[in-house]
């Protein structure tokens, strides 16, 4: 891609521009994925797919590559933000019941529901090598 030289204020508006670009794609990939309108298979790449990606991108020159690592944090910090206890969104999600009930939930509550989240995530990331492992 031919980069164009911009001031620090376009530079500013493009970068938000593009991370809410790449946020509602994320969004609407989950939503795809939940509805069953596609399979997580298809769309879900774990370590391996992400360093193939990765070097597909780095070969195709510095922005292309950039401009990957920039999707790739945008899409992370949105999966981070979900309400999943252990990810920063499942504490903002404790906080909020919190606000609701005028008191924390109790910690036993908060000990099960992070470790349903860790188990949730630690199968979302075995799910996703496995898949890379099947593509290979």
């Amino acid at each position: 891609p031919v980069v164009e030289p911009v001031g620090p204020l376009s530079a500013l508006g493009f970068g938000v521009e593009r991370t809410w670009m790449v946020v509602a794609l994320s969004l609407s990939g989950i939503a795809e994925v939940v509805t069953g309108a596609q399979d997580a298979k298809d769309v879900l790449g774990g370590p391996i797919r992400i360093a193939e990606i990765s070097g597909e991108a780095a070969a195709s020159g510095v922005a292309t590559f950039v401009g990957l690592i920039a999707v790739l944090s945008a899409s992370i910090g949105l999966i981070n933000l979900f309400p999943v206890p252990v990810l920063d969104g499942g504490h903002l999600m404790f906080y909020a019941i919190e606000a609701v009930r005028g008191r924390p939930l109790r910690e036993r509550w908060q000990e099960i529901g992070n470790g349903i989240g860790l188990a949730l995530v630690l199968s979302l990331m075995i799910f996703a090598t496995f898949n890379d492992l099947a593509r290979l």
